[in-house]
């Protein structure tokens, strides 16, 4: 028998800032093998331990590869295999009937299960778009940050990562690279090898704060407190750069009266740190020559992550950082990208285009589907369609999503590889293909290069592409319109503004050839300002803000739940928790793999030595984590990776693989943020008990 082997150019497409280039080997139309493009400048040949294994999880025995349809009660998981006509009449059938009721009485739910275009909000979004549906605002990570960035550069726009390697100073904040982006962390480390001081800027003393020459181990959502002390400091010493302030920015006088009251002292009680700590911080940060900041987006997951993420987004600017391309800050990239949304999504096909749609917010699902309808609300939620998400298990205050979720009257439809613990609450479940198996196109936000991705291998058993599937939905619902048949090529090309002179000429066959191109940016993007504000500078005072209803300046906003600012509420649930992802999950994804869950081995709970005594709490046992939300089970690991009165559960477990059938999302709140309406997962306040 005749071998036949070649390599196909992808892209990951997981919700990660590093949006590796992929290769792809396949012989005999299997893929057998995937490897980082050794020729990607920040990929660098090399793959997380997740996407190694890619290949396990498309062919996993227990991949989806038939529709579904429920017989049995809703999150039971009893489902019969039924044929594609029969599970897209029926779909159809019920949309159809709702629609003719109460368009918005549908609701799309779906983030960043892949983050390509094609296969996420290109023909699905024309669906909906066209139905009339109820849109949902996709808050659940990011929204909160890039809200912060739009105020204060006028996009998601920063640093390129390359550059990182030069920077003398570098502070990790809010991040923990080492498990959400491997390629900075090689980037950093090369840095520190050439003398670079890494300084770790987390409540938790993670992998990467282990790795770095200082910790700072702040309180949960203090890090607004944290720069604008720091500016304090850099403003009382002179250490700032008035010349770059004086071209660059706007609102340099409001911003030093603002932080005057942000004392090295009061930050310090705030944050729960010492005052020599802020004071070493800034001015080692202000003679650092150049000095950068990785942020993630860990620290906006409190009530004013938009507020903390603005004011550290500052800081660059007071000391003319910019100027260099190995100074400045790093925390999304998306805003370079020239994504033409519209051509994407049609929102031109909305049958009533001079009513703006009825928006629900998926970081509070949970509320909305346990809403009866009415009033502000609008209509009762009657039918859901997910892809590209497992909200039961990722979206807060879960006990309220998996009731929602229960309803008999809630007509669910679920794209999916796996049976989740949402799928379990479907009535219809349709297989959709995994990234080796369609064609999307990806921008990154944690680096300045667009990719392509080529399908490798044909659709194993019956499942289709997202798009494909939207196609055929679109189709039974009778509608002529010619961009219900673009292919996913077209998808692609129609998905950027390729006149646009950051695409340096390239155009979407260019790209699938080559795998991937860099945006035409300065190495130094605002060394000149240029920032894509109205004003063009780095805006310390918005005046956008001001006229939408908010603080135009950044501030500290305390937490919903903490010690100091809910007593009351501390009184019963003590300790402050927060969740970051496990190092070998991805959200929700690879949960279900294995060799990668078994690396894991069972849900924990770090807590700190003194928090263990009190409670009576040894190392190794069952604990109990509960509020008034609800409560789960985890196995305690007493150690001082955890600080004094925080304690950190490593998430997100699929409920169903969990010991105790919950995860962290338990005990989590559907309250929001202060800027992005974004889901306040780290401000949580829990009591711990054994179990």
């Amino acid at each position: 028998m005749t071998t036949n082997t070649h390599v196909v150019r992808a892209a990951c497409p997981h919700d990660c800032p590093d949006t590796c280039a992929l290769h792809v080997t396949v012989e005999n139309g299997v893929a057998i093998k995937v490897q980082g493009d050794p020729e990607h400048p920040t990929t660098n040949g090399v793959l997380c331990t997740k996407v190694s294994r890619y290949t396990e999880r498309t062919y996993h025995p227990d991949r989806l590869l038939h529709p579904l349809k429920r017989v049995g009660p809703k999150g039971s998981g009893q489902f019969v295999q039924v044929g594609w006509d029969e599970a897209l009449d029926g779909i159809a059938a019920r949309l159809r009937a709702i629609a003719a009721r109460e368009p918005e009485a549908i609701l799309p739910y779906s983030y960043a299960g892949t983050m390509g275009f094609v296969q996420g909000e290109s023909m699905a979004a024309r669906f909906f778009n066209k139905l009339g549906a109820s849109d949902l605002d996709r808050t659940i990570c990011a929204s909160a940050g890039a809200a912060g960035l739009r105020y204060t550069y006028g996009a998601g726009v920063g640093m390129h990562v390359e550059h990182f390697a030069d920077s003398k100073l570098i502070l990790i904040w809010g991040s923990n690279p080492i498990t959400s982006s491997v390629h900075f962390w090689a980037i950093a480390q090369e840095a520190k090898r050439r003398g670079a001081k890494l300084i770790a800027i987390d409540p938790y003393r993670s992998l990467t704060a282990e790795k770095c020459h200082q910790h700072i181990a702040l309180l949960p959502g203090t890090d607004a407190a944290l720069a604008l002390g720091m500016m304090h400091v850099l403003i009382a010493e002179d250490l700032v750069d008035h010349e770059y302030i004086s071209r660059h920015t706007v609102g340099y006088a409001q911003l030093k009266d603002r932080v005057r009251r942000y004392t090295p002292a009061r930050v310090a009680e705030i944050c729960g740190i010492d005052e020599a700590t802020i004071i070493t911080l800034a001015r080692e940060y202000a003679s650092a020559k150049p000095a950068a900041i990785r942020l993630n987006y860990g620290m906006q997951r409190a009530k004013g992550g938009g507020q903390a993420t603005r004011a550290v987004a500052c800081l660059p600017a007071l000391i003319g950082a910019w100027r260099d391309p190995a100074g400045g800050l790093l925390m999304s990239t998306s805003g370079y990208a020239p994504v033409d949304a519209a051509a994407q999504a049609r929102p031109d096909l909305r049958p009533h285009r001079d009513k703006p749609a009825r928006v629900v917010n998926m970081s509070a699902i949970g509320d909305a589907l346990c809403h009866p309808g009415g009033g502000t609300f609008g209509p009762k939620i009657e039918a859901l369609v997910v892809y590209n998400s497992n909200p039961v298990a990722v979206a807060p205050e879960s006990g309220k999503v998996a009731a929602g979720f229960a309803r008999e009257d809630l007509f669910t439809v679920v794209l999916e590889h796996f049976q989740t613990d949402t799928a379990d609450y479907a009535d219809f479940v349709l297989p959709a293909t995994t990234q080796l198996e369609h064609l999307d196109i990806h921008k990154a936000y944690g680096h300045t290069y667009l990719l392509a991705n080529n399908p490798a291998i044909a659709p194993l058993g019956e499942a289709k592409p997202n798009s494909e599937i939207f196609r055929l939905l679109a189709r039974r619902m009778g509608w002529q319109e010619a961009c219900f048949s673009d292919t996913d090529d077209q998808l692609a090309a129609q998905s950027m503004r390729w006149s646009d002179a950051r695409m340096a000429g390239s155009d979407w066959e260019t790209l699938k050839r080559d795998g991937w191109i860099r945006y035409d940016l300065p190495e130094a993007p605002f060394a000149n300002g240029g920032f894509y504000t109205p004003s063009g500078k780095c805006e310390f005072y918005s005046e956008r803000m001001l006229e939408e209803g908010f603080d135009p300046l950044p501030d500290w906003v305390p937490p919903y739940e903490s010690v100091a600012s809910n007593p009351g509420l501390a009184a019963r649930y003590p300790l402050a928790m927060i969740s970051p992802p496990a190092r070998n999950f991805l959200n929700s994804s690879f949960v279900n793999v294995e060799s990668l869950r078994a690396s894991v081995g069972e849900p924990t709970l770090d807590i700190h030595p003194s928090d263990a005594a009190s409670r009576g709490i040894a190392d190794g046992a069952g604990v109990r984590i509960f509020n008034d939300r609800g409560t789960l089970r985890a196995k305690a690991r007493v150690t001082e990776k955890a600080r004094e009165g925080v304690v950190v559960g490593l998430s997100i477990w699929w409920k169903k693989l969990a010991p105790d059938g919950k995860n962290a999302n338990e005990v989590t709140s559907q309250q929001l943020t202060d800027l992005g309406r974004a889901p306040t997962f780290y401000d949580c306040l829990v009591e711990v008990v054994p179990a």
